[in-house]
Formats: structure tokens, C-alpha cells, sequence
């Protein structure tokens, strides 16, 4: 919102308006009004006449103990609030404010008032209504709920004559925040966790959008968020600014209360302004996709090797960002060795930021060598080398403890495996394999996150078989396997063998498997829980690996002489 003049600050102008009336505006400032009541039958005369002497909608905004805390004078036809301090703590709090404005028409109540109460969290907006000589006609007002009814996150009271002011309007908004208050403590008891709200604006159809959100709840409950609820909005184009238009940031505003919502998770990526804007109006923390991904790696990160690739993902995530991300970053740096032209904090903080991710890839590229030469000596010791790929959850890392009697972590959650493990796995002709569990994929993977982990990725350009996994009981099954294929392609390894796995088999019923058996004619059904269809796999493995054992072995054989 933009800023208007706030008669409550001496230095404000106010132009042309005459010395009686700036006086008049500054006594309104000085009342005190009922903490109960809309005001007092003399205030409102005052209020209505001074405003239709002027043309304009004047404004109040009201502390509960009756105290002006602002004096808006507005257009004939609007009122815009100046920006108002950052809100009082707790998601389940209102702004302390409520706002009384003038209408020059017999209009009460109108759609922006509405908006700016969403917006603000005010404790309620009151619309007292001026006649063409200057005189009260009939105040309204409105003020939020804690539920939705009929779809509004508000109640608007019907209009009322001018002098029947009885209202409760302290009462009011202290019950409402200890209603607020009550639904969080509940909240919290059943599950101590920040609370989200997850959001999808896009073009796609909303079938799609709302299996996009499933994702994003399994990724958002996997950082150790509650879902505090959702919303879809199907746009042809979305909003550079906000991403969404203003009314759905209204209707955003009134779930996030009533969720109780202290983080907004965007599906997608925002641009570093729909991010600055978002947090800036809505005064929550506000993330997207890649982020919420970002947060996961850095959780689940374990080796040396997975933490630096996080952190370089996350600074090349963040250096864009930190253009205008507020003013402070742009004060000159002073003292000894920053005096004369210096640079700014902002570049300071670029210039960091490039160092650090110079050191990272340094480190990250140590660490390359010594992986590559791990796989140098695998290789001359002609073993060959199959590793699991797949979509993130498919279920890798239970088939590689299923098949090589390990106790590698396993959790029903997204990215439980960040770092690669490589197990050998044994047949009984006295040969082995090994066998390298590798990160998941998932839709869009972020760039940031590509490049990152290609490090990581290399077991995967040293293989000599690639064991795709995919989730057989997944509803999106087919959109899985693209994605991974997609990947696999932009890495340049869509010419290595596959062999592909559905896992989970045991999940279908019979209907589902013949379906899938006819799609995918060569794929191998396996359960990795129960060890289901596991013979098979290892007679595929053991067929296809085992005699290139010999070509191994001649490939390297020139080196060793």
C-alpha cells in the first residue's frame, strides 16, 4: 500500500488545506474515542462535517483503548492506509486497530475496505456515511471470523442509523483472538511443529495442480512442517508482482489466520520480488519449492562431500536474491579500511558469497579426485558396477538392504538418501557386484541443485548397468518415470543400459498389475519389503553384469602391463 499523509507527524503536508482545517484535523487526532462504542454522538458529527467540508474520506485508526493513533485524508472517492509497523507476534494476533473512515456516497462497506481489513488484520473497519450538507447518515462495519462461513473469512454486520453506536468493539476482537489463540494451542498440543500453507498458481490444469500440492505436503511434512492447508489458483498468466492477484492474496490472508499458518510454501519458484512482496504484505515467512528442497538436503546431508554440495546449492540459490532485499544491505561500509568510495554492504555480500562458493568447489573438486580414484581401482579389480536411480521414495535404499543384507537408512519420507552408499553384492558362482544407492530424483529438480550434485551423481557416469526404481503403486507413476528419464537425459546418461523395477508390487491388486505387466512389458515387478520377485532381479542382474565382467577386465588389461 502506498503511503499516505499521517496527520500525527508535524512534518506532514497537507496541501491546500486551510489553517482551520489542518486545526480540526489535529483536535481529531487528539480525541479520544469509547473503547465500546463506534465513537460519540459529537464525534461523529465532527468527523462527518469536517469531511464533507473538505471532499474527502477521512480516516481514523483507532487503538482499543480509544486512542487515534493515525489521521488518514484521503480522495473524495478512496482512503489509502499508509504502511503500518510490523504486526503484534503470534499468527493468531490482530493488528490492535481498528480503522473509521467516511463515505461521501451511501455506499457502506465496499470490497477494498474488506481487502485492507484482510490485509492488516485489523481488528474490525467501520464505514460512516455522509450526506451532501454534511450530516451522519448510518455507519457499518465488519470485522474477521476464525472459520470460513460461506466461503468469507469475515462477518459484515447490516448498516445502522448514525446514533445507535453500541458496538463492542474491544470485546469483539478479544474474543476472536482467544478463539484464535485456543485453535493454535490445540494445534500445538497434537503436533509442536510450524504450521503451513501450501499454495499453487499456474497455468496447469487443477487435477494437476492439486497432485503437485500432495507432493509438496510430503516435502513440507518431511522438513517438519504441519499442513495447515491449501490453495489453487489456475491463472494464464501468473503476477510478477505477487504472483497471484490482490483479491486471492486476500483470500490467502484469511486462511493463513485461520490455519494459523506461519509459513507460506509456494509450489514453483518465485522470483526474489513475488518473494520480497509476498513476505512484505503478508508478514509471514514465505518460501518456494526449491527452498523447501534446499532445507531438506541441508537436514539429511551426512558426509563431508553431501554438506558442501548443499551449501554451494543454497548460495547460488541465494545470490540473486539478495538484490533489494532491503535497504540496510545498501549503507556504505565506514571505519579503517572502508573509508573513501568503499562498496556497499550489498556488494560485500555478493563478494563473500563468491568466495565462499570458489573455496566450496575447490573442496568439492578434492573430493571428486578421490572418488574417481576409488572407482579406478574398483574397476581394476573388474568389478562391475549397477546403481539404483529413481524417483525420490520409489523405494532404492530398501531394495539395496533387501538385496545385500545391509541396514542402510530407511524412512517412508522424501530424500531420506542424500549421500551415495555402495554395498557388494554376492552370487553364489563366487562373483560379486557392486551395488550404489544414489539421491532421488524429483520434478524439476533445481538447477541449483543439478549442478550441485553432479559430484555426488558421478557413481552414476561410472556404472555399467542402471537399476531404474520406480514406485508401481504411485498414481502419478508415469509422470515419475518421465521425470527421472528426464533428468537422465540432461545428465547425458540415457544411452547407459536400464533395466527398470517397479517396486511396491505387493501394494496393487490384480487389475492394476496386469495393466502395468501390458505398459511395461520388461520391467520386473519386485516388493523390496517382503523380498518379492527379488530371484528373478538377480537372475537379470547376475545374466546381464556378471559377463562383462570378462570385457572389464580386458578393457584395463593394456594399462596393467
Amino acid at each position: 500500500m502506498r503511503q499516505e499523509h499521517d496527520i500525527s507527524k508535524p512534518e506532514g503536508n497537507l496541501q491546500g488545506l486551510k489553517p482551520s482545517q489542518l486545526a480540526a484535523l489535529n483536535r481529531l487526532f487528539n480525541r479520544r474515542f469509547p473503547a465500546e462504542d463506534v465513537y460519540t454522538v459529537e464525534q461523529a458529527r465532527e468527523l462527518a462535517l469536517l469531511s464533507r467540508a473538505l471532499g474527502r474520506q477521512i480516516g481514523l485508526l483507532i487503538d482499543r483503548k480509544g486512542r487515534v493513533q493515525t489521521v488518514i485524508v484521503g480522495k473524495a472517492g478512496s482512503i489509502l492506509i499508509p504502511e503500518l509497523p510490523r504486526g503484534r507476534s503470534g499468527g493468531e494476533r490482530l493488528r490492535g486497530l481498528r480503522l473509521l473512515h467516511t463515505h461521501l456516497t451511501p455506499d457502506g462497506l465496499s470490497q477494498e475496505d474488506l481487502m485492507d481489513m484482510l490485509f492488516l488484520r485489523l481488528d474490525a473497519v467501520i464505514v460512516l456515511t455522509v450526506n451532501p450538507v454534511g450530516e451522519p447518515v448510518q455507519w457499518q462495519a465488519a470485522h474477521l471470523l476464525p472459520t470460513n462461513v460461506n466461503g468469507q473469512g469475515y462477518h459484515l454486520e447490516l448498516p445502522r442509523p448514525w446514533d445507535r453506536t453500541a458496538a463492542q468493539m474491544v470485546g469483539t476482537a478479544e474474543a476472536l483472538e482467544k478463539d484464535l489463540s485456543r485453535r493454535a494451542e490445540s494445534s500445538h498440543e497434537a503436533e509442536n511443529r510450524p504450521r503451513a500453507l501450501l499454495i499453487s498458481v499456474a497455468a496447469l490444469p487443477r487435477i494437476m495442480q492439486e497432485r503437485n500440492l500432495d507432493e509438496l505436503a510430503e516435502l513440507a511434512r518431511t522438513a517438519g512442517l504441519a499442513i495447515a492447508g491449501r490453495m489453487v489458483q489456475r491463472v494464464p498468466q501468473v503476477n510478477p508482482r505477487l504472483i497471484m492477484g490482490r483479491g486471492k492474496v486476500a483470500e490467502l490472508e484469511v486462511l493463513t489466520l485461520q490455519g494459523r499458518a506461519d509459513t507460506l510454501v509456494f509450489d514453483g519458484e518465485l522470483s526474489p520480488a513475488q518473494l520480497h512482496n509476498l513476505a512484505d504484505i503478508t508478514e509471514r515467512k514465505v518460501i518456494d519449492r526449491t527452498q523447501l528442497i534446499l532445507d531438506i538436503f541441508a537436514q539429511h546431508a551426512v558426509s563431508r562431500a553431501g554438506k558442501l554440495q548443499v551449501e554451494l546449492a543454497q548460495l547460488r540459490y541465494t545470490q540473486p536474491r539478495l538484490v533489494g532485499k532491503n535497504r540496510a544491505m545498501d549503507r556504505l561500509m565506514g571505519g579503517i579500511g572502508g573509508r573513501g568510495p568503499g562498496e556497499t554492504k550489498l556488494e560485500t555480500d555478493r563478494r563473500k558469497i563468491r568466495e565462499r562458493m570458489a573455496r566450496i568447489r575447490k573442496d568439492l573438486e578434492r573430493l571428486r579426485r578421490q572418488r574417481a580414484f576409488t572407482r579406478d581401482r574398483r574397476s581394476r579389480q573388474g568389478i562391475p558396477l549397477a546403481a539404483l536411480v529413481g524417483y525420490t521414495n520409489a523405494g532404492k535404499s530398501t531394495l539395496l538392504n533387501t538385496l545385500t543384507r545391509s541396514e542402510v537408512l530407511v524412512e517412508n519420507k522424501l530424500f531420506a538418501t542424500l549421500d551415495p552408499t555402495t554395498r557388494r553384492l554376492r552370487f553364489p558362482a563366487e562373483k560379486e557386484l557392486i551395488l550404489a544407492d544414489t539421491v532421488g530424483f524429483i520434478r524439476n529438480l533445481p538447477k541449483e541443485l543439478m549442478d550441485a550434485f553432479r559430484a555426488t551423481l558421478e557413481e552414476l557416469e561410472a556404472a555399467h548397468l542402471l537399476l531404474h526404481v520406480a514406485d508401481a503403486s504411485h498414481p502419478d507413476l508415469l509422470q515419475q518415470i518421465s521425470a527421472v528419464e528426464t533428468i537422465l537425459a540432461e545428465m547425458e546418461l540415457d544411452r547407459m543400459p536400464r533395466l527398470l523395477i517397479l517396486n511396491k508390487w505387493d501394494q496393487l491388486e490384480a487389475p492394476a498389475r496386469a495393466e502395468l505387466a501390458d505398459a511395461f512389458p520388461h520391467a520386473l515387478p519386485v516388493a523390496a519389503k517382503t523380498g518379492e520377485g527379488c530371484k528373478p532381479l538377480l537372475e537379470q542382474l547376475e545374466m546381464r553384469l556378471l559377463h562383462q565382467a570378462t570385457n572389464i577386465v580386458t578393457e584395463i588389461s593394456p594399462s596393467l602391463n
